[in-house]
């Protein structure tokens, strides 16, 4: 796994809004805690963004989507959220598009869209942040028009 000293260095207090912080100190246990600041340092590195709550979810950026359908509307372009069973990561061009990196990263879990760690210290931090600036790039490149199960085109 990759070593990195400051994988828990955040930005500033006064650069995460109130609402983020309260989040932060409010997810359990403490480990998942701990993985959730070092989501937000690893997002606000690759996006250059300040997080905000979007639901119980914490974004960086937005993207926004149109279907065939004609049904659109807007999402978190990097987005994760601390849940007690483990840390679930958001990506919004498929997790299927991340393939080859999976198979690098370490124990996980992973749905349609989703990626789900149990403890960031049994990972490959820098595959993971690879992984997210790929999505992250990908989704906000203009307006996306597919679905996470469908994956990049």
């Amino acid at each position: 796994m990759s070593e990195n000293p400051d994988r828990t260095q955040i930005a500033a207090p006064n650069q995460i809004p109130a609402d983020v912080a309260a989040h932060l100190d409010s997810i359990t246990p403490a480990k998942r805690q701990r993985d959730a600041r070092t989501m937000v340092a690893m997002m606000q590195r690759v996006t250059g963004l300040a997080p905000a709550m979007w639901g119980t979810m914490i974004a960086f950026g937005r993207y926004s989507y149109r279907y065939d359908s004609g049904h659109s509307g807007e999402a978190g372009a990097a987005a994760f959220a601390g849940r007690k069973n483990a840390l679930t990561i958001y990506f919004p061009d498929g997790i299927g598009s991340h393939a080859a990196s999976l198979e690098q990263l370490g124990p996980h879990t992973t749905g349609v869209g989703c990626l789900y760690l149990k403890d960031l210290d049994q990972v490959d931090l820098d595959v993971l942040e690879s992984m997210i600036a790929t999505s992250y790039a990908s989704v906000t490149d203009g307006t996306w028009t597919q679905r996470a199960r469908d994956g990049r085109a």
